[in-house]
């Protein structure tokens, strides 16, 4: 953990230091550093490779707007709201974000006995005008990850070749199925730390 960042699910779960959620995080030392560090890996990284910091906060951002989490959206989005070069992403993000709610989980299990939880559901595509501001591999990358949040059962080797096709690298995919993955384990911990906090204060009470 460095120096200079501060713990983030601490930050966004709002823990002060030596409070009751601070010592429950503090009994599993090496789950808090190693979320800490997937953080850093993600977000300030020493190099960025095939996916731009700025691409990383866009997905970032939309992930968290698409499970509902104004808060977190802003924690991702601020870099961009505060950068007059990308002060127009967090906006676009923002309106596609309200078109791609959705309640989920949706898809289709191969033939057998889960088929009976087949569930149809929205098919998320960035609108064209949004997509000509993107460009093709964000867009497509927004795309995949609607399809990780809500469609999961649906992922195929048809939605790789369409990222690939979009200018997605192989390192490219891992690492935006990461931040996906990431930003979701981040809100159930923090909604699980705020089951907690309520927890103890209707004992206290």
């Amino acid at each position: 953990m460095t120096t200079s960042t501060p713990d983030i699910i601490d930050l966004l779960a709002g823990i002060k230091p030596g409070s009751s959620l601070d010592r429950i995080r503090t009994q599993r030392p090496e789950t808090r550093e190693q979320a800490q560090k997937s953080y850093l890996a993600l977000f300030e990284p020493a190099t960025t490779g095939d996916v731009s910091l700025v691409e990383r906060q866009a997905i970032a951002s939309f992930v968290a707007g698409l499970h509902r989490q104004p808060d977190i959206f802003e924690f991702y989005a601020s870099p961009l709201e505060e950068s007059e070069a990308n002060r127009w992403l967090a906006e676009v993000l923002k309106a596609e974000i309200g078109v791609a709610q959705a309640a989920g989980p949706y898809g289709h299990y191969p033939s057998g006995p889960l088929s009976v939880e087949n569930t149809e559901g929205p098919i998320y595509r960035v609108s064209s005008t949004s997509r000509e501001a993107l460009g093709e591999k964000l867009s497509a990358g927004l795309e995949h990850a609607h399809l990780l949040v809500f469609h999961l059962r649906d992922a195929s080797p048809k939605a790789l070749q369409a990222l690939l096709d979009a200018g997605w690298t192989t390192n490219g995919i891992v690492t935006l199925s990461q931040l996906v993955s990431f930003v979701a384990f981040q809100i159930r911990v923090i909604a699980g730390l705020g089951l907690l906090a309520a927890s103890a204060r209707r004992v206290a009470a």
